[in-house]
């Protein structure tokens, strides 16, 4: 019997195979499409993915200490605090760098650290490092005891041992509201340092809250331009697109303006009677969830209208006229084929209002400050890089969960999943 390669050979009619040819160009065609590709991925790869991870290398880089006092650190890494203080040598190495390194940032560096471990030690440091150098002939260990006394208990050495070490998962517990406690083991932070979990918390309910009501205002929208005539539906596309092609900080600006006890809202509210005062519409969460419900509705709109787009309306006709009622048939036969839409513009739109930054920074209170703005906070202002990397960390690992959530249940590989199984 004549296999399908000896069938392949014989139509070659040269010395190379047909099946050998029809693999070089195939390979061929591969290297032509990763060519073509190549200055798009190398683009992403340096203004995407390098940032990325320089960035989120900063939430776990502990270099404070282990740069500024190596010798100190290298003595204390066979230490064990139940033997007591450190030995003579210890004392004298740290005395010694602390001296190397008054006058310059990196005394600060090591203060600012230690006083993130245990509060009162940033004073410790620089006290210590006024009192250095040494007189000739004078021991350490009293010296810098009779400096301050913490200098005699195990506790600054132990906070010394962990600040020491390269690398520290200090930021990112501390991201999450742990922390660690003196024999090493993770334990949850002292309540007033325990701040950020709420505040997580906060992003995800405002996210969530704006995302059902671009939602409730997108389906029925996107229906309507589905259902409208072309001319029609394309003034719609252009009323929806217009906010979306203005900067985010002029409608922010404009809702300030709308918004405020004398603006046109308030004003509106008063002339119909509804209110008989001025209603506080900012500084607020109802500023907050109104400007970004109108900032991000185009980006709802944008998905669910591609989708329903390709939906026959054959489909509905035909349920109708088989009895079911119209909201049955809508409910049963049209909304489930717009759940990809609904699934892709829910994404997006969340995914957008988690890191949302200048709408609530302009037109919230305290309470209604997202996670932004404590990245923002600890990148501009305090300069500490590594509790902004942690927090960016917290922030990707939840966009992560949820798209690889949305790619599981409602992504466009659903219905195949499905029909393989």
């Amino acid at each position: 019997m004549t296999t399908a390669s000896e069938t392949l050979d014989a139509f070659s009619g040269g010395t190379v195979p047909l099946k050998k040819r029809l693999r070089q160009a195939e390979r061929r065609k591969k290297l032509l499409f990763g060519a073509l590709i190549l200055p798009l991925a190398v683009f992403v790869l340096l203004t995407f993915v390098v940032p990325i991870v320089s960035l989120l290398k900063h939430s776990v880089a502990n270099p404070e200490v282990h740069d500024n006092l190596p010798d100190t650190v290298a003595l204390l890494k066979g230490w064990k605090a139940a033997n007591g203080a450190p030995d003579e040598a210890t004392f004298a190495a740290l005395a010694r760098e602390l001296d190397a390194a008054k006058g310059g940032p990196g005394i600060a560096a090591v203060a600012r650290r230690l006083n993130r471990e245990q509060a009162g030690y940033r004073s410790l440091i620089m006290k210590t490092a006024r009192a250095v150098p040494l007189e000739a002939g004078a021991a350490a260990r009293d010296t810098l005891i009779g400096v301050d006394e913490r200098w005699g208990q195990t506790e600054i050495w132990q906070a010394l041992q962990r600040a020491g070490d390269p690398v520290t998962p200090f930021y990112l517990l501390a991201a999450v509201d742990l922390t660690t406690d003196e024999h090493g083991d993770i334990a949850k932070a002292p309540a007033e340092e325990a701040v950020y979990m709420d505040v997580l918390l906060r992003t995800f309910r405002m996210a969530l809250i704006v995302t059902a009501l671009c939602l409730a205002l997108g389906f029925p929208l996107a229906y309507l331009m589905v259902s409208l005539p072309t001319r029609h539906a394309n003034l719609v596309m252009i009323c929806v697109l217009l906010p979306f092609w203005t900067s985010v900080l002029v409608r922010v600006a404009a809702w300030i303006v709308l918004l405020q006890n004398e603006g046109l809202v308030n004003q509106l509210l008063m002339a119909l009677g509804i209110t008989d005062g001025p209603i506080q519409l900012l500084f607020n969460n109802i500023g907050v969830y109104i400007a970004m419900t109108h900032i991000l509705l185009p980006f709802m709109v944008l998905p669910l209208f591609s989708v329903m787009k390709g939906i026959s309306p054959v489909y509905l006709r035909a349920a109708v006229s088989l009895g079911c009622p119209p909201f049955k048939s809508f409910w049963k036969v049209y909304f489930p084929q717009t759940l990809p839409g609904i699934g892709a513009g829910a994404l997006l739109v969340f995914i957008m209002s988690m890191g949302y930054y200048i709408t609530p920074a302009l037109l919230g209170g305290p309470k209604e400050q997202m996670i932004s703005y404590f990245i923002a906070f600890y990148t501009n202002q305090t300069i500490n890089w590594g509790m902004a990397a942690a927090l960016s960390a917290v922030l990707l690992a939840a966009t992560m969960v949820l798209y690889v959530f949305y790619a599981r249940y409602l992504g466009p590989t659903r219905g195949n999943k499905a029909k393989s199984r």
